[in-house]
């Protein structure tokens, strides 16, 4: 058995979850999300914790079980305090404006680039050079970010673009004669 399935899920106050056959469905006071399970686990509810266990001891039973324990964790922890992804742009001129669900991005192209939202996922810009992305899927928020940083990645010799918040840029010297 996977050693990151057998972690329980403690399901915190004010999160309900139902076991129905094929799948999990959580819900908190974010929202409800709800995930299928395959037949290769098993999925368990006692006294407010969560167990996964694989169903046999096959190669692809045990990788699921560990897998399905790690998505269910971010389930919860989703509908119960969501997810967020810090940018920040670095650059003369690069700025950042959100307007309902769509985002404003002035990255010194010829024009302006806008990105709209999936649903579930909100955007907030406390300044200009900042933006927050929020919401209760772990996977769709950090999409998105990777979507937003693609426009314009850093790059090595300035460090202009956009980054993650914790981001590390490694500059490079430049040539010399």
């Amino acid at each position: 058995m996977s050693r990151v399935a057998k972690n329980p899920i403690p399901v915190p106050a004010g999160v309900e979850v139902k076991l129905d056959g094929g799948a999990v469905s959580i819900k908190g006071p974010m929202g409800a999300m709800s995930h299928p399970v395959t037949g290769l686990v098993s999925v368990t509810l006692d006294n407010g914790v969560l167990q996964v266990a694989a169903n046999s001891e096959s190669r692809e039973s045990r990788a699921m079980s560990g897998t399905t324990r790690a998505l269910l964790a971010n389930m919860v922890l989703g509908v119960s305090k969501g997810f967020e992804k810090k940018l920040t742009l670095v650059g003369v001129g690069y700025r950042a404006q959100a307007q309902g669900n769509k985002l404003n991005l002035t990255l010194g192209f010829s024009h302006p680039v806008e990105h709209e939202m999936p649903e579930g996922v909100k955007v907030e810009t406390p300044t200009q050079t900042e933006i927050l992305i929020k919401g209760m899927d772990k996977q769709k928020v950090g999409q998105v970010a990777a979507d937003v940083r693609a426009y314009r990645k850093p790059e090595p010799y300035k460090g202009k673009g956009v980054r993650y918040a914790d981001e590390v840029v490694v500059i490079k010297e430049t040539k010399k004669k």
